[in-house]
């Protein structure tokens, strides 16, 4: 069995669980998530069966869709709703859309985000969350991400309140912090704030429109029909060039070699060379050796 299940999480579980219970529906042991999704967070989460565990990383790294619920009150630990209060203002609030847009436009582009001291970024070796457990505070890495779009999406002129709250749209690099983004957007509007609600609606080129959840997955799977919801790796790849392989280098590309560097890798980071649409390598730029590209991911069975 090979292929991605564009799996759609169910808030209480972790990305962990989903890959525990994906193992034992489908018999397989090969099954690995693509980029964790906290426990209050449903949405999209791209699974990988088989081979296509060999492009797990592409889907990490790929741009990522979210719709938050900002709350303007309070500061938590984790920076969301789940967390211990930090700092609450309970004073009346006042926006027009206009504050909050402008607000949203200046964190939109290129941002520095120093992750939350709840996350699994590690510092010497050590996942963060671990270092807050045991209720020690380390410094933390600032980092540059990518916010491509931020939208404001509730269609009130005025938000008024002790407790604020407003839809947002995130579209943005891997990375990108939303809890750590609601803060920011507190923040610039000069009071405390976490991400009260938070869904993944999209992942790379994986919507909230073809994914299954769990229960669907072992129905699927109990009728023979899973592979209604098994993806081949070409979609995942759909983003990259795709290439023919001819008959010239179809013994190289088949076993791996370096070869002289496609036209195609001066302006995409990645090229698929296929046979019949079938992806049997994707090549990368040779670190080392201008001029010459090198196979990054290999999938063998393709003959």
């Amino acid at each position: 069995m090979n292929g991605i299940i564009p799996l759609w999480k169910e808030r209480g579980m972790t990305s962990h669980d989903c890959v525990f219970k994906l193992r034992k529906i489908l018999h397989t042991k090969k099954v690995g998530h693509t980029g964790t999704l906290d426990p209050g967070v449903e949405g999209v989460l791209p699974i990988c069966i088989g081979t296509a565990t060999r492009i797990a990383e592409y889907l990490t790294d790929a741009g990522k869709t979210y719709e938050a619920v900002i709350s303007i009150s309070r500061t938590t630990t984790t920076e969301d709703a789940e967390g211990e209060t930090v700092l609450e203002n309970t004073e009346m609030k006042s926006f027009s859309r206009a504050q909050i847009e402008e607000v949203l436009a200046s964190l939109t582009g290129v941002i520095s985000q120093t992750p939350p001291m709840y996350s699994a970024v590690k510092v010497n070796g050590k996942k963060l969350y671990e270092y807050a457990r045991a209720g020690q505070e380390v410094e933390r890495p600032t980092r540059q991400v990518t916010i491509h779009e931020l939208l404001l999406l509730d269609d009130a002129q005025q938000f008024d309140g002790q407790d604020v709250r407003f839809s947002v749209r995130v579209k943005c690099s891997k990375g990108t912090y939303i809890r750590t983004l609601a803060v920011q957007i507190g923040e610039a509007l000069g009071y405390p704030a976490h991400m009260h609600e938070l869904v993944r609606t999209a992942s790379g080129s994986f919507s909230q429109t073809n994914c299954f959840t769990l229960a669907q997955v072992a129905e699927l799977m109990e009728a023979g029909h899973i592979d209604e919801a098994l993806l081949p790796v070409e979609h995942a790849l759909r983003d990259y060039p795709y290439v023919e392989i001819t008959a010239d280098v179809d013994k190289q590309i088949h076993n791996g070699q370096v070869l002289p560097s496609h036209t195609l890798l001066t302006e995409h980071d990645k090229v698929v060379f296929g046979k019949n649409e079938k992806a049997v390598a994707v090549y990368i730029a040779h670190p080392t050796k201008p001029g010459m590209m090198k196979p990054d991911k290999m999938f063998p069975n393709v003959n």
